[in-house]
Order: structure tokens, then C-alpha cells, then sequence
């Protein structure tokens, strides 16, 4: 049946059906806070805000370092060589993996996850450290992770299927499917589109509301408090980052199918894809049999503490979790390599500039020396890398950052999560990216200055003549 606009009504999209310490502490306190500044915090803008009082688990001594306890000696890191891509391909391999040892035992992180594809093929997916500093359970390639803001090309991504089989269109008014959604202004209510949502083109001041969903606020009021705020610009003229509004093309999505989101991105992508480990919510995280609780800073280590439901409420902005193994099969789908599941219009649409984000040039040194020119697609920010195209997104919450980076020229692909609020693996990324595309070494890590920051002092010449 088809509806006054030409498309299917709900009833008829078709619903596929697959299955001296405390010296010691301040001294090191004081020093990661010196780096802070030098090494910028990972993620979108929520995660830098103030949080409410969080309950934590009870406190553990912190061990002095955690797994691996030796990391691999660092071998020499080279750029890509033309023509000689199984050579190109070990090397990296064992760089990378070398690289994510390093940085989890000089950062002290609890645990880590990442993933390598080139060509077509994972080159690397595991998980390292522990899953819990209290409990000290391994991770490992199934761990899952929170995917915090990486969730966004998901709700993209599914947007776009559906877009295919004519359920949704990328210039459907939210407000004709969803009557509950409302802006301040009435022409900026009636004239927001679903690709107005997913390039975060509503005009709403940056962020909104991310306070307020902190504040573990309820969705259907975080959505009824919009229509209070005064906008920044007319909808579509300009890009102010968001979470809550974004999350309205989910309601347009339930509307207009009548089968919630959460399903559609299961028999959508994580089915076909092979995305076993990978779910959509809180109680979905608690039940994986192999989690990584989240850790926040307390003292001179990390400490777990209890996930959140904030941005869970938001599943299309932030409501994905995933481990390693899962996100292998997602960098080759957005590469173009699972045309049965994701094919290249939907590719090319997604991932296409769709309004300019100049602010992206501005933050961490690896974006301030490298980002040309910067741009938001659809749930990807796109960027002039030195030249070369980057599609990629970074993603914080309580206890989680991840980061995800496609060099869709190249064919390749890589992603990092960790759970613990550092932004230590960060330069990992640039780092990769410079050593394969061959760009001048920078040390956008600083691997010795976060050593040093988490020696403990050495005893002075004088404490040592007294003894």
C-alpha cells in the first residue's frame, strides 16, 4: 500500500526475519594534568562537560602496571611502500599491535580494543589489558566496548536501507512523521528533514541539552525541552554538533515503519554483517557474557564504576556497543567490501560533505597539523587529511572514548576503544595514519612524557644521605 506521498505505509516494508603513596599519587596527579592540555581529550563535546556524582565500585589498590604486564619492543615505524603490499601488510600489522601494547601499559589503562583492515581483508582485531581492574578478567577480541558518538553512522547507515526499500526519505519533515517534534521557530519545525538530523543541520545551539541529559532526564522531556531553545541559525544553513535531536531519526524511523530502531540496525547490519557480540542498550552490555566495565580517574589510576543509562537514551546517537572482532566486518562494510548488505549509493551518500564543521581544525595537535578543511556527512565527519580524504568520528562517555578513521581512497581502515576517561590512545590514530600514507613522523602520542608522568618520583640525593 502506498501512502499520499507515494511510499510504502508501515504495513508494507518488508520485515526481514534472520536469528608515601599519597606523594606518589599527587606527583603523578599533578603531572597527567600538566599533559592534558598537550594531549586533548578524545571524543565529542558532552564528554568534556560537567557530570553529576556517579556511584562507583568499591575502591581496590591499583596494580603498579596493568596487562600486559611486558609490552612488545617497538619495532621501527616506516611509511607504506608502493608495490610491495604483503611486506607492507606484516609490518603494519605488528606496528599497530606493538603500538596499542605501548600505549595501554604507559597509560596504564585498564583495557583496549582495536581493529586494522586493508584491502579487503581484518589485518588485526583483539583485545588487550583487563576487563575490570577489580576483577582483572583478560579482554580479548570478543570484549565489547561502548561505542559511545561512533553509534551515529549506525543511525545513518540504517537510515539509508531504509531509504532503499522506500520506507523513509532523506527529505521527509520529521514533524509529518513525528508530531511530538518541535522547534522554537514553526518554519525551522516544518522544514527539518531527516538528512537535516543526521548532518546536524537544526540550527540548535551545539550540544543541547547534553546537560540535561546527564542529568539522566527522561527522552520524551529532552525532546518536549528543544522546542524552548533559541537556535543559532535557520535549519539547514549551518552545523551545531548534537545528540538529543539526533536521535530524532529514530522516532521518524519507529513512525514511518512501525518497527523500532534498535531492530532495524540487528536485522539490518549486525546480522548480516556477522556483528555477533554487538547490541544496542544498557541491559544488552550487562548481559554480554564478556564486557569492559568502565573506569574513571581516581587518584594515580582507574577505577570501574557503574555504566550509565544518560546516553543510552539516545540509541541513535550514542547506544551501540561492540567489540573488536565486530567492528573488522564494519570497517569492510563501509568500505564497500559487503555490497550485498550495504551498497555504494547508500555508501556514497553517508559518507559524502554534506555542511562544513570548521571547528574540527581547532583542538588536539594532530587536527590543528593535519585537517585541511573539515565537513559532517551523515553520522561520519569527513576532512582534508594532508590531502588524502578521512572519514572518521570519535566518540566519549562516562568511563569509554573510541575513535574509527577510513582512508576510503586506500581502502583502509582502523578503530580503538578503550574504557577509561585518558586521552592517551588518541594520537594512535594520526600515528597509523601518517606511518601509512607516508607523512612526516610527528609524535602526536608522546609515549615518553606519559612514562615519566606515571614513574613513580625518584628519591632525591639528600632523602638518600639522611637514610
Amino acid at each position: 500500500m502506498l501512502n499520499s506521498r507515494g511510499r510504502r505505509s508501515a504495513r508494507t516494508v518488508a520485515v526481514p526475519r534472520a536469528p608515601g603513596a599519597r606523594l606518589v599519587a599527587l606527583w603523578q596527579s599533578l603531572m597527567l594534568a600538566a599533559l592534558v592540555p598537550v594531549l586533548m581529550p578524545v571524543g565529542d563535546a558532552h564528554a568534556q562537560t560537567t557530570t553529576p556524582t556517579i556511584p562507583v565500585l568499591p575502591e581496590v589498590p591499583q596494580p603498579s602496571v596493568l596487562l600486559p604486564r611486558t609490552p612488545r619492543p617497538m619495532p621501527p615505524l616506516r611509511p607504506w611502500v608502493p608495490g610491495d603490499r604483503d611486506s607492507n601488510v606484516a609490518r603494519m600489522t605488528t606496528e599497530f599491535e606493538a603500538l596499542c601494547d605501548r600505549v595501554l601499559a604507559a597509560a596504564r589503562l585498564p583495557a583496549m580494543a582495536a581493529a586494522m583492515v586493508k584491502d579487503g581483508k581484518v589485518l588485526s582485531a583483539r583485545g588487550i589489558g583487563v576487563t575490570d581492574t577489580t576483577l582483572r578478567a583478560p579482554a580479548g577480541a570478543d570484549t565489547v566496548f561502548r561505542l559511545a558518538s561512533l553509534s551515529k553512522a549506525f543511525a545513518s547507515t540504517t537510515s539509508g536501507l531504509l531509504v532503499e526499500r522506500g520506507a523513509i526519505g532523506w527529505d521527509d519533515p520529521v514533524r509529518e512523521f513525528v508530531p511530538a517534534f518541535e522547534l522554537r521557530n514553526t518554519l525551522d519545525t516544518e522544514r527539518l528533514t531527516l538528512r537535516d538530523v543526521l548532518s546536524h543541520r537544526t540550527g540548535l545551539p551545539a550540544n543541547s541539552l547534553d546537560r540535561v541529559v546527564e542529568a539522566n532526564v527522561e527522552y520524551p522531556e529532552l525532546v518536549r525541552q528543544l522546542r524552548g531553545l533559541t537556535g543559532e541559525c535557520s535549519v539547514g544553513s549551518c552545523y551545531t554538533y548534537q545528540n538529543v535531536a539526533f536521535s530524532a531519526s529514530g522516532d521518524l524511523i519507529y513512525a514511518s515503519t512501525g518497527e523500532r530502531y534498535s531492530r532495524w540496525v540487528k536485522e539490518l547490519l549486525f546480522d548480516p554483517l556477522g556483528m555477533r557480540n554487538a547490541s544496542i542498550g544498557l541491559e544488552a552490555l550487562e548481559r554480554a557474557s564478556d564486557w569492559a566495565r568502565p573506569h574513571v580517574r581516581r587518584g594515580s589510576g582507574f577505577t570501574p564504576v557503574h555504566p550509565k543509562p544518560t546516553y543510552y537514551r539516545l540509541p541513535p546517537a550514542a547506544g551501540v556497543n561492540a567489540s573488536a572482532r565486530d567492528m573488522g566486518p564494519w570497517l569492510l562494510a563501509q568500505l564497500g567490501h559487503a555490497p550485498e548488505t550495504l551498497s555504494r549509493n547508500v555508501l556514497d551518500t553517508i559518507q559524502s560533505p554534506h555542511v562544513q564543521s570548521p571547528y574540527e581544525r581547532q583542538g588536539s595537535a594532530w587536527r590543528r597539523g593535519r585537517i585541511v578543511d573539515a565537513w559532517y556527512a551523515l553520522g561520519w565527519r569527513v576532512v582534508d587529511y594532508s590531502g588524502h580524504r578521512l572519514v572518521w568520528h570519535a566518540g566519549a562517555v562516562q568511563g569509554y572514548r573510541a575513535m574509527i578513521a577510513l582512508l576510503p581512497d586506500h581502502d583502509f581502515g582502523m578503530v580503538l576503544m578503550w574504557n577509561a576517561e585518558s586521552p592517551v590512545p588518541a594520537g594512535l590514530m594520526p600515528t597509523m595514519l601518517d606511518r601509512y600514507l607516508g607523512l612526516p613522523a610527528t609524535d602526536w602520542l608522546q609515549l615518553d612524557r606519559v612514562e615519566r608522568a606515571n614513574a613513580p618520583p625518584r628519591k632525591s640525593v639528600r632523602n638518600r644521605r639522611r637514610k
